[in-house]
């Protein structure tokens, strides 16, 4: 009758392959696998006419594009009387795309799906490291392609990482930009080939170097070691519940949303500080400070079950991409004056979606600009907010040294300048020429 069965073949060895498996091969007689580049597949049962979809690899660049094509055609073998026998490297369920295509393609089509478990590529890996999977606050492991394509390490970095299937040089490569961004250069790296054979081979290498070599095929992992104990924002956050939590801190457990408002004004002037120094050891300081209390903010909203930060950072994450079409979506735009006009599109619908009156009018063009803003920048907010609605009010009773503010701020802005920075910049001429006296 019509069925698929998918077999795991295991990490490389063939003495590797469950026994349930092996069973299921030697009484199959035909065998399609999606690779023969693995060396399980050389040791399958004597007499088995073994197919392979390499060609489809050879025909398509675009991985995606091959695992749809390699679904089909299993689906196509399922659908036959006698049904398919599909063998993949590792465990089914382990890294193996087509496996979950054709899971939900085949519920669609009424086709049984049976899975043979087998040995993934994690158990020798870790066997080969002397590392426990569970230890260390626990062991991550993340496709190469997926850090590949990120921007950032998919991973946090205070944990043990693995990143699996690193085929290529140029794979490595691009693993390594996005590494840098937030590891050391000098950061060991550790790349594991044929980790599921008998002989297999370790190579540790400096991150900056991970590319320095050919040495890379498709049974190649790269061990990442934390980068340090506290290298992570949900790091910070467990120590900031821990000083809430009963056995914790008196003073910490005192704070409420409004105490820590103060000290959140103060960490922000101190960064502001920090960034007109320019200092980078100044600047790093005061950016854990300042995430020091947003950690803590969000661990009291978290206790008083008002909100959690995972849904503080779905809205803030959801925002951005809705805020910009031309880069997660299909608008084009010439330039950056275009990107800003679209910007200031879509918070008006927001706003209008959030803040409608109950009459039904539109909200102030000024509504969403906090008022506790210094003067300065409030000034040139609502100038800019005034200038994009067409709108200005009438100043003519206004004191004139304030109007006389107002313009200067005005005129900073036609100017491409902010008065804010401006002043700031000025205050400080003038206190290091103060000390110099």
């Amino acid at each position: 009758m019509a069925s698929i069965t998918i077999v795991g073949l295991g990490p490389g060895d063939a003495g590797l392959i469950t026994r349930a498996a092996w069973q299921i091969l030697e009484q199959a007689g035909e065998v399609y696998v999606r690779t023969q580049q693995h060396p399980a597949v050389a040791a399958l049962p004597p007499g088995t006419a073994v197919h392979s979809f390499d060609p489809i690899y050879a025909a398509e660049a675009d991985f995606a594009a091959v695992y749809q094509q390699i679904t089909a055609a299993v689906l196509e073998l399922g659908a036959r009387p006698e049904g398919v026998v599909y063998a993949v490297p590792g465990d089914p369920t382990v890294g193996e795309a087509t496996t979950w295509l054709i899971l939900h393609q085949a519920a669609q089509t009424g086709i049984p799906v049976q899975v043979a478990h087998g040995v993934s590529f994690v158990e020798p890996v870790c066997w080969a490291l002397a590392l426990d999977p569970l230890e260390r606050d626990g062991l991550q492991v993340v496709d190469a392609m997926v850090a590949a394509a990120s921007h950032v390490p998919p991973c946090d970095p205070s944990r043990p990482a693995l990143l699996a299937q690193c085929y290529s040089r140029s794979l490595a490569s691009d693993v390594k930009l996005t590494l840098l961004h937030s590891y050391p250069a000098d950061h060991p790296v550790t790349v594991l080939r044929s980790s599921g054979m008998a002989v297999g081979d370790l190579r540790p290498v400096a991150l900056a170097e991970l590319d320095h070599s050919s040495d890379f095929d498709h049974l190649t992992t790269l061990y990442v070691p934390p980068c340090g104990p506290h290298g992570s924002f949900a790091r910070l956050q467990e120590i900031v519940a821990h000083l809430r939590a009963p056995d914790g801190c008196p003073w910490d457990r005192e704070q409420t949303l409004q105490t820590l408002r103060k000290d959140l004004l103060e960490e922000t002037y101190e960064l502001l500080e920090a960034l007109d120094a320019d200092d980078d050891a100044q600047i790093g300081e005061e950016l854990g400070d300042v995430s020091l209390i947003l950690a803590m903010l969000a661990q009291i909203a978290a206790e008083e079950e008002r909100f959690k930060w995972p849904e503080v950072m779905e809205l803030v994450s959801e925002k951005l991409i809705r805020r910009h079409p031309h880069v997660f979506g299909d608008v084009e735009v010439s330039g950056s004056e275009e990107v800003i006009a679209n910007w200031a599109r879509i918070k008006q619908e927001e706003a209008r979606a959030k803040n409608r009156h109950a009459s039904g009018s539109e909200p102030s063009p000024l509504a969403s600009v906090p008022r506790s803003l210094p003067a300065l920048v409030l000034a040139s907010k609502y100038l800019s907010r005034l200038e994009r609605a067409a709108l200005m009010p009438d100043l003519s009773g206004a004191d004139p040294l304030a109007r006389q503010l107002w313009d200067l701020v005005a005129k900073g802005r036609r100017a491409g300048r902010d008065a804010e920075t401006e002043l700031r910049q000025l205050c400080q001429q003038v206190a290091a020429t103060v000390e110099e006296l």
